[in-house]
């Protein structure tokens, strides 16, 4: 007889794969099931930050993303068809280049990554309803069935089914009106080096290259086109949409050269703000789209979705394992709340401004604000702001003060020494590892290792980081620094007082 699963993973998006991969490579017995006949074709997001990445990377399922994808070099912003500024994208660590790649993508290589750890996506099966126990959670589908287990992440999107049955309510607000969508090839000469945004009084209209999904090259012809538009008050279909294209291209850029032959994908959207009013019913979790959705501009929404995935999975995996207590699971929502509420704030002003509909909004973002977007200070903040990498949960509950890095702050990959095979990088051993990383010549070196091991596993990696001096760091799975310290007490004590977890006799 199949026993239940540890946890249930509702949605096979892109957080609901990082969430099962984490919690598999962790040794919970996880299982996916997603509404959907099957695997999205369609890109849907199409940019993978710095953040995103870097989680990737540490999930195993990176891969050759890299090489298939596109690195984004900036946004062109025109008035009409004149140039007014160009935002060069600057990262602060080339090692995590951000990536135009396909949403689809991303998730065919998760799914490859959960193969390898033998799971694979259950189709077609929708979650109808969820009832708690105090041991469990029971889950009802479409086709009837149930299932029972110990914990359930709802990773299934703006219009969670998972959060609706666990009561949790998602307040929000429309930003705008409305935005036409689509993935088309094109004969198009235009520079595909950049991005290009252009302001026009009728609306916004953005051209991002896309790369070849079924190449590792760039194609050179496949364009996303986003179309500010008034309300729609009926269905139109793709046909509709790419011959209003065909008339808003030209009409808002100038560009009379754009000739579309086919589309990949279509859509109507329109952009909302929600918020989810908890991250946690009893044994019920959400992350992702099913906690936030916000504008799509700026390419945030499966950047944070994969930070959701990764600060919950080993936190959960902890709690299933008998090693922390549930209490554990209330600094999710702690820690990952606040950056979605900032992602939401700020990507609602930049909607704001780039659609401002009054004259005064206009003349301040064409002459003045977008201008800016020029300065390479300007360039190197909102890189780094894209890009996820200044998330810190120092402020939180498992956070701390002193000197940086704090408790809370992410940890930066670099290269260390395994005694026992030489070189390594620091994040390459995260994940599902924690990894307890000394300066050269500390005494208690392997003392604070057995420590680490008795309350977290034996997975616990002990690195030496060559260029160091001070504590010793005890780093999260993912890359966030835990606890900083020298005697195997101090670490003992932390586990019991900050991280609840259970002592052993």
């Amino acid at each position: 007889m199949e026993r239940n699963p540890d946890v249930l993973v509702v949605g096979a998006g892109p957080t609901g794969l990082a969430v099962a991969c984490a919690l598999a490579a962790q040794g919970v017995a996880v299982r996916v099931v997603d509404r959907a006949d099957g695997p999205a074709a369609t890109s849907r997001a199409n940019i993978l930050h710095a953040r995103g990445v870097e989680v990737l990377r540490r999930l195993g399922a990176l891969g050759d993303l890299p090489e298939r994808s596109l690195a984004p070099q900036g946004i062109r912003m025109h008035a009409g068809s004149r140039p007014i500024a160009t935002m060069r994208f600057t990262p602060d660590d080339a090692d995590v280049q951000a990536l135009f790649v396909s949403q689809a993508m991303v998730e065919r290589r998760l799914r490859d990554r959960l193969a390898e750890l033998d799971v694979r996506v259950e189709w077609g099966v929708a979650c109808t309803g969820v009832t708690q126990t105090g041991d469990g959670v029971t889950v009802e589908s479409s086709d009837g069935a149930r299932t029972t287990a110990g914990w359930v992440v709802g990773c299934d999107g703006a219009h969670s089914s998972v959060r609706s049955a666990a009561g949790i309510a998602f307040p929000g607000v429309p930003v705008v009106e409305q935005f036409l969508l689509a993935d088309v090839h094109t004969d198009w000469a235009r520079d595909r080096s950049t991005s290009s945004g252009f302001f026009h009084p009728d609306g916004l209209l953005l051209a991002m290259p896309m790369p070849d999904p079924h190449t590792r090259t760039d194609g050179g012809d496949l364009w996303r086109l986003m179309a500010e538009v008034p309300a729609l008050d009926r269905r139109i279909d793709a046909g509709e949409i790419v011959a209003r294209f065909a008339d808003l291209v030209p009409a808002r850029t100038g560009d009379r050269d754009l000739r579309i032959r086919d589309a990949v994908w279509t859509s109507v959207f329109r952009i909302h703000r929600r918020l989810a009013e908890h991250y946690r019913r009893g044994r019920v979790l959400l992350a992702g789209d099913a906690a936030h959705v916000h504008s799509p501009i700026g390419g945030q929404g499966m950047n944070t979705g994969l930070g959701d995935a990764e600060n919950l999975a080993w936190k959960l995996a902890l709690v299933v394992h008998g090693r922390a207590e549930q209490t554990l699971l209330d600094t999710y929502a702690a820690e990952r709340r606040p950056p979605a509420s900032d992602v939401l704030r700020y990507t609602t002003a930049n909607t704001r401004l780039l659609v401002a509909d009054s004259a005064v909004g206009t003349f301040l973002r064409d002459r003045i604000v977008v201008p800016l977007l020029d300065s390479p200070r300007v360039q190197r903040a909102a890189t780094r702001k894209a890009s996820q990498l200044w998330v810190t949960y120092r402020r939180g509950p498992l956070g701390g003060r002193g000197p940086a890095p704090r408790p809370g702050d992410r940890v930066p990959d670099r290269t260390c020494l395994r005694a026992d095979s030489g070189p390594v990088r620091l994040h390459s051993a995260l994940n599902p590892a924690w990894v307890l990383l000394t300066p050269p010549g500390t005494t208690t070196a392997d003392s604070l290792v057995r420590t680490a091991r008795d309350h977290l596993g034996p997975e616990v990696s002990g690195l030496t980081d060559p260029t160091a001096t001070g504590p010793a760091l005890l780093i999260r799975p993912d890359a966030h620094l835990a606890w900083r310290g020298d005697t195997p007490d101090a670490l003992h004590r932390w586990f019991g007082d900050v991280l609840h977890a259970r002592i052993a006799a």
